[in-house]
């Protein structure tokens, strides 16, 4: 790969959520405080919310690193398109609790329940993230708070970290689980990248990655990528990934536009991207081309 020829250690934009690469942004690092303070403070329901793509499951995991073990028991459920049941069951399995095959529901609260006040009398927070959680069952989403209610006068016995979609707003609009919307006390909303955080953004991976000179992309080349990703971190990694490649194939030492271009081209997600008056300057185009073809064809039928 191009590693050697960029004087890199490692790939700098891969997709997966590597927590070694978490730049500390605005929108992330404030969403990371917060979950922070609220962890702290004991609140019960924390909701983070960002479009596809921008970085949910790395905060997640930056978060769980950043907690002091400790202090938490955590425990992390990546995809809760579950029944209630089997919610429960998956939370015990991260909790390494034990428990016979055929445990029903009332029991395997049971020993949730008891497990939660061994950890607060040995002073321990337990922590359950939960991803995609738009997805989650809105009775499972029930369950949930149900399980919550356990309390001492000063804090919750679980706290609950909610990642998920905007269409998770949605859900919670939902009046069969308005009591768990009105608990959730934090709320964060993860943005995309602004065209000066994508710079810092990408001059942050290639460093952390080995690189000792300066950012490998021209100016150029970087507003070609917000353009083209709409300022998602995904598709920026995507995009600048096959940009490095691109540059590597000629032997050249700094990506250019046209570099990105070529990448544009090969990333059929990236044709449907691109900030707000992107998208605007595109359909007025569109509108005034078919306002221009009316008042020409009027003109034409009235001579002819």
């Amino acid at each position: 790969m191009y590693r050697a020829h960029f004087g890199l250690h490692e790939l700098p934009f891969t997709i997966t959520p590597d927590t070694s690469f978490f730049f500390p942004d605005s929108s992330h690092q404030e969403a990371l405080n917060t979950l922070l303070v609220a962890m702290r403070s004991g609140e019960g329901f924390i909701k983070v919310t960002g479009e596809v793509g921008t970085g949910k499951t790395l905060l997640c995991r930056k978060f769980l690193s950043a907690l002091d073990h400790h202090d938490f028991i955590t425990a992390y459920i990546p995809n809760p398109y579950l029944q209630p049941m089997t919610l429960l069951l998956a939370i015990a399995d991260e909790l390494s609790l034990e428990y016979p095959p055929d445990i029903n529901q009332h029991h395997l609260l049971k020993l949730l329940t008891r497990y939660l006040i061994d950890a607060y009398a040995n002073r321990k927070r337990v922590v359950v993230c939960l991803d995609e959680v738009q997805a989650m069952p809105l009775e499972t989403l029930e369950s949930l708070r149900l399980l919550t209610n356990l309390e001492t006068e000063r804090r919750k016995l679980l706290q609950v970290v909610m990642f998920g979609q905007p269409e998770l707003d949605d859900r919670l609009d939902e009046p069969s689980v308005r009591q768990l919307k009105q608990r959730i006390t934090f709320s964060c909303r993860l943005r995309p990248f602004n065209t000066n955080e994508i710079e810092r953004y990408l001059s942050h991976r290639v460093h952390v990655a080995g690189s000792r000179d300066a950012q490998p992309f021209a100016p150029g080349a970087v507003k070609r990528l917000y353009r083209a990703s709409g300022g998602v971190p995904r598709l920026i990694n995507i995009l600048a990934h096959k940009s490095l490649l691109s540059a590597f194939g000629e032997g050249a030492r700094l990506v250019t536009e046209r570099h990105v271009k070529e990448a544009i081209a090969d990333t059929e997600s990236s044709f449907r991207r691109g900030p707000w008056y992107s998208r605007l300057f595109r359909y007025v185009s569109v509108v005034t081309a078919v306002a221009a073809l009316s008042v020409g064809a009027l003109v034409w039928g009235r001579w002819a």
